[in-house]
């Protein structure tokens, strides 16, 4: 379906903001940018802006390419595992991740992991993300939103990719599709210790 004129403006303020406010916090710190600050820089009014997002800090949380990760977990076989299914779908668009995406992304793991006041937002939302998760999960394993395993396994997810991100960081050279897929890796196969295969301690 052809996205029509007013959604695709509406698509490009919201990468503006996100961009904008990317640089922003960047050069002049998280804390020290203003919501005016990133209105000014797009040519928008305060207003607007939250139009588009509720706080600064959404502008970091949110992810362009968490919709099509789930398109692309929709596309693969009910009957796969689910973690191997989220691992596959990761794969396919983090393979065809543009060089600017990339770099927005490392971006936005830095600010997340480094900032405080980010930071502690991220983790005093952690109840309701792993909320969030399940509840997408659920319908697409065939599962009740609130079913106990669903829970466990959108509360896991969260935490392996919170490690991966924390290692991205600490090594930013290292390989962002390689360390999130050897985290769900590790979790697919329970978490044992001696990981990965044949590491000698």
């Amino acid at each position: 379906m052809e996205i029509g004129l007013r959604e695709r403006k509406k698509l490009k303020t919201r990468a503006a903001i996100q961009r904008e406010a990317m640089r922003l916090f960047l050069e002049r710190g998280f804390e020290e940018t203003t919501v005016e600050d990133i209105a000014e820089a797009v040519e928008i009014s305060p207003s607007t802006f939250f139009n588009y997002f509720p706080s600064k800090e959404e502008v970091v949380f949110e992810d362009e390419l968490d919709p099509l990760i789930l398109t692309a977990f929709d596309a693969l076989p009910a009957a796969m595992h689910p973690i191997r299914r989220l691992r596959t779908a990761m794969q396919e668009v983090f393979g065809q991740m543009t060089p600017e995406q990339s770099k927005v992304m490392r971006e936005r793991m830095q600010l997340l992991a480094t900032t405080p006041e980010l930071r502690g937002a991220m983790l005093s939302q952690f109840a309701s993300i792993v909320d969030q998760i399940a509840h997408l999960l659920g319908p697409r394993v065939g599962r009740k939103r609130d079913d106990f395993a669903v829970h466990n396994i959108a509360g896991a997810v969260l935490g392996v990719l919170l490690a991966a991100m924390l290692e991205l960081v600490d090594n930013p050279k290292a390989d962002m599709l390689k360390v999130t897929d050897d985290a769900l890796a590790h979790l697919e196969a329970g978490l044992p210790l001696d990981w990965p295969p044949g590491k000698r301690r």
